[in-house]
């Protein structure tokens, strides 16, 4: 998993803003500062359905550009993305559960229409993304 570094900016009169150093031309909002991670991520997904994303810049290759310590010196801060890049292998494993954990998972699937292994990585994705 790659986990890209991007730049929040806030001005007092609107949403808050979030740019790739990596990726110029990627930029998402977000009226509430819980909600940056979620559009970051899917600026980045929308962005790799078309090209092929970089391999991100470490934390210290950042801090000796310009253009970022600049933007740092004018308030922005910086987060870090985490990005699960879509691979169309499908891999089989083995997990094991306490039973009652199993019949609650089967439930929940049924209910949103998928199957186990869709739920577990549905379910995955989010925990991993919300971190």
């Amino acid at each position: 998993m790659k986990h890209f570094i991007a730049l929040v900016h806030k001005d007092s009169d609107s949403a808050f803003g979030i740019s790739f150093p990596d990726l110029p031309s990627v930029f998402s909002a977000a009226d509430a500062e819980d909600d940056l991670t979620a559009n970051a991520i899917e600026a980045l997904r929308l962005w790799a359905e078309d090209e092929a994303l970089p391999h991100p810049s470490s934390y210290d290759d950042l801090m000796v550009r310009e253009d970022v310590r600049a933007e740092l010196a004018e308030g922005a801060f910086l987060v870090r993305i985490p990005f699960i890049e879509d691979d169309t292998r499908i891999v089989r494993a083995n997990v094991t559960f306490e039973k009652g954990m199993l019949d609650a998972l089967d439930a929940a699937a049924k209910e949103r229409g998928l199957r186990r292994s869709a739920f577990l990585a549905s379910a995955a994705r989010k925990d991993i993304e919300a971190a």
